[in-house]
């Protein structure tokens, strides 16, 4: 447990009231118990305070905090960031025991770091390499010679392939996958797909039918410090070269980072995005949710995606983009509203068609 003060030294916020209250937990208004953090940002959810039993509050710059019934209450000048270290704090993980499971299959070869938590059913391979605080969930594996740097947390069924290189304080959620093979497959003659792209869907295609040979991925991938990876995302192996992860990128439930991707530092990769193969993305690109990049595409620093945007081709920095095509944002809105209106204008048109018949009929 906490104090409110040292709740509020942590934060860098201020407190009012009185700051010996003890604090173990963060809930909405109207469901806190007496140890929580009633999170009322704004003065709808601060209205829901006498709802619960809460004793303190965070509250938004300026409230009238004493008018909310609680004993303390913190403010911080951005709330919401606020809220990053404050979830740390209260976080009670997931009830890993310490040490390490006798069920876990560890390869004599591998070293593991000082202070090292792996669960039941890991499975740890040959030459593997875990830095010290880490924590390796139920049932996770890694593979032949990949390294993790320290303060890992790999939640449970985590699956990590050989030659994969992780930097410090790597988190992955349940069921990522780092290290899978890519999607690599061609053809002995020139492919259908590659004749309808080439000819954008022009030239028949009917008799194109041909076996699939695969491309096997003899690269691995390379993931940097501060990266998260979210349920059931994948990353793939590279080909000849390894795939690229950059400091500080997080990564939304299943979404998928094709082979020898690189990202640059700092991006948000939104759920069900799809990042095709050998594309490039700068720093602080952010793609929204279902975003689909095709492959050997280069998308500049700053770019953001709207949701369910497909990027068919380069992208220079500082643009917002949305819609299929993606094209900027306020051009596609007014695109989006011209096509709203098409129903009427056909409706004018054809009543000015048919007025002109007439007047064509009378002479």
């Amino acid at each position: 447990m906490y104090t409110v003060a040292d709740v509020a030294q942590a934060l860098g916020a201020q407190f009012m009231g009185d700051g010996t209250i003890l604090v173990s937990g963060v809930a909405q208004p109207g469901l806190a118990g007496d140890t929580d953090i009633a999170l009322a940002m704004d003065p709808d959810y601060a209205a829901l305070i006498p709802q619960g039993q809460a004793r303190v509050a965070m509250l938004w710059p300026g409230a009238d905090w004493a008018s909310y019934g609680v004993q303390a209450a913190l403010v911080a000048p951005r709330p919401r960031y606020a809220m990053s270290t404050l979830s740390a704090m209260m976080d009670r993980g997931q009830g890993y025991d310490a040490g390490i499971h006798p069920s876990a299959i560890i390869d004599p070869t591998a070293r593991l770091g000082d202070n090292i938590t792996i669960g039941p059913l890991a499975v740890i391979g040959r030459d593997v390499v875990i830095g010290g605080n880490s924590v390796i969930g139920p049932q996770c594996y890694i593979g032949t010679g990949s390294r993790l740097g320290q303060n890992a947390y790999l939640r449970e069924g985590v699956r990590i392939g050989a030659d994969v290189r992780i930097g410090d304080r790597f988190i992955a959620q349940p069921g990522a996958t780092v290290g899978a093979d890519g999607f690599s497959f061609v053809t002995a003659e020139v492919s259908a797909v590659e004749i309808a792209r080439d000819s954008l869907g022009k030239e028949d295609i009917s008799d194109r039918g041909q076996p699939w040979s695969r491309i096997h991925s003899l690269a691995g991938v390379i993931i940097g410090d501060d990266v998260e990876l979210g349920a059931s995302c994948c990353v793939d192996r590279g080909t000849v070269k390894p795939t690229q992860i950059g400091n500080g990128v997080k990564t939304d439930n299943l979404s998928q980072i094709g082979h020898n991707v690189v990202v640059g530092d700092d991006c948000l990769i939104c759920a069900q995005v799809g990042i095709a193969g050998s594309s490039v993305l700068g720093r602080n690109v952010v793609l929204g949710g279902q975003t689909g990049v095709s492959d050997n595409i280069t998308i500049g620093d700053n770019v953001i995606t709207g949701g369910a945007t497909k990027v068919l081709s380069n992208i220079p920095s500082g643009r917002i983009m949305l819609g299929y095509p993606a094209m900027k944002m306020d051009s596609h809105i007014e695109t989006y509203k011209a096509l709203r209106r098409l129903p009427r204008l056909m409706q004018t048109v054809s009543q000015l068609q048919k007025t002109v018949l007439n007047l064509s009929n009378k002479d």
